[in-house]
């Protein structure tokens, strides 16, 4: 039986406390608090999607963060979260290039037969679980609006 997602961020804290790698066990504990939160709220365990949705918003607020530093002309925040950065994408899939997002983005419209920029609800619906943890709701979104105005 494999690990599921959230047995694998627990061992790969476990490892980084032994090695005490300090920003590793920093995010992960973040991250397991975040989890265990979303499952008191639900009342019930979370699936892997889930988690892996909620790693990819750690990864937004990151990326935020980041341009908060530059503005702030703090160099130390932004490796900082840089750092963070690397930790919480090796818990996630491969991440998808612009090329085969837009190939999905693609398919999907063809799919559904979208013509104008009103289906983009529809269209994103059907997109979003197919490239679940491998691209942000952003970039799909931005992709799904140029390919429906052309």
């Amino acid at each position: 039986m494999s690990m599921n997602l959230r047995q694998e961020l627990q061992s790969a804290l476990t490892t980084a406390m032994k090695a005490r790698d300090e920003d590793t066990k920093r995010v992960l504990r973040l991250v397991m608090s975040a989890i265990k939160l979303a499952e008191v709220d639900k009342g019930d365990a979370i699936d892997d999607a889930f988690i892996m949705s909620l790693l990819q918003k750690e990864i937004k607020t990151r990326h935020e963060m980041i341009e908060d530093a530059k503005r702030a002309d703090r160099a130390d925040l932004v490796a900082a979260a840089e750092r963070e950065i690397v930790v919480l994408n090796r818990f996630l899939p491969q991440q998808l290039s612009p090329e085969e997002l837009e190939i999905l983005a693609k398919d999907v419209i063809q799919e559904l037969g979208a013509t104008q920029i009103q289906e983009m609800g529809q269209v994103m619906k059907t997109l979003m679980p197919r490239i679940a943890g491998r691209a942000s709701g952003k970039d799909a979104s931005n992709v799904v609006k140029d390919l429906l105005k052309n």
